[in-house]
């Protein structure tokens, strides 16, 4: 990170952890392990290639034809609680999402909040826990005024429909848990390669039992994905040049991680 405050009266050391110019880093960033041929460094993209952004997955029969998702929207580091503008129901969606919707909007207000949309997710046995639900909400809004409108409800319930096939898919014991290795394939197949030290990082802070079964649940798992994906869009918005580096002032760091502690 640069454009951190310079502020060192010592003379020594180096302003919040930054290492000595002399420091070198993996060539591939992310965690990739080294291909062979693979172009140099800052040429190639540090992304694992799928045949779709995991924001925009393929839509279930009966689903609107527009994609969603697509990435997070190139925003300016504003207020994470700006309000959130009015939308309205993709044309094509199911009429049973948008039923969905108006049951849990009691109010008539175009809007519900997380509770509201714990419970409506809880209707279709998509059980998750307010945390969850609010990085669900989060980074379809890019708010934290956790409340999310007719098109963010539509794009959650299609993305979450997709996601719960792929952690079946790599569920392969049927166990109803993901282990280490069936979790890095998971996200290898979102386009996500990390580091053994992030898995090992990632299994512990989501599996259930503090890392001692090394294994995560579905609800888990999509928190998890949500994380990684989340951090890793926010930093592809500065990384524009897909080289694996990026700058950030102090303010926009914390702007970016701190939605996803306090969620």
């Amino acid at each position: 990170m640069s454009n951190y405050p310079h502020h060192n009266p010592s003379g020594a050391g180096y302003p919040y952890g930054q290492p000595p110019p002399s420091q070198s880093y993996p060539s591939a960033p992310y965690g990739a392990p080294p291909q062979q041929g693979q172009q140099p460094h800052g040429q190639s993209s540090p992304y694992a290639p799928v045949s779709a952004p995991y924001s925009a997955p393929s839509a279930p029969p009966g689903a609107p034809t527009q994609q969603y998702g697509g990435g997070y929207p190139p925003a300016p580091y504003g207020s994470p609680f700006a309000s959130l503008m009015p939308s309205a129901f993709p044309p094509g969606t199911d009429p049973s999402v948008i039923a969905c919707f108006q049951v849990a909007d009691q109010d008539g207000s175009g809007f519900i909040d997380d509770k509201e949309l714990q419970r409506a997710l809880s209707s279709y046995n998509q059980s998750f826990g307010l945390r969850t639900v609010h990085l669900l909400m989060y980074l379809f809004t890019n708010t934290n005024t956790r409340k999310i409108g007719p098109k963010e409800f539509t794009q959650v319930f299609y993305s979450l429909q997709s996601w719960r096939a792929i952690f079946e898919r790599f569920d392969r014991d049927r166990s109803g848990k993901i282990d280490s290795n069936e979790l890095r394939e998971a996200l290898l197949s979102l386009g996500f390669s990390v580091s053994p030290v992030v898995l090992e990082l990632l299994v512990s802070k989501f599996d259930k039992s503090g890392g001692k079964n090394k294994a995560i649940e579905y609800d888990n798992f999509i928190e998890c994905c949500l994380t990684v994906k989340g951090l890793t869009e926010k930093f592809k918005e500065k990384d524009t040049s897909f080289s694996g580096s990026a700058t950030f002032t102090y303010e926009s760091f914390m702007l970016t991680v701190l939605p996803f502690l306090i969620a």
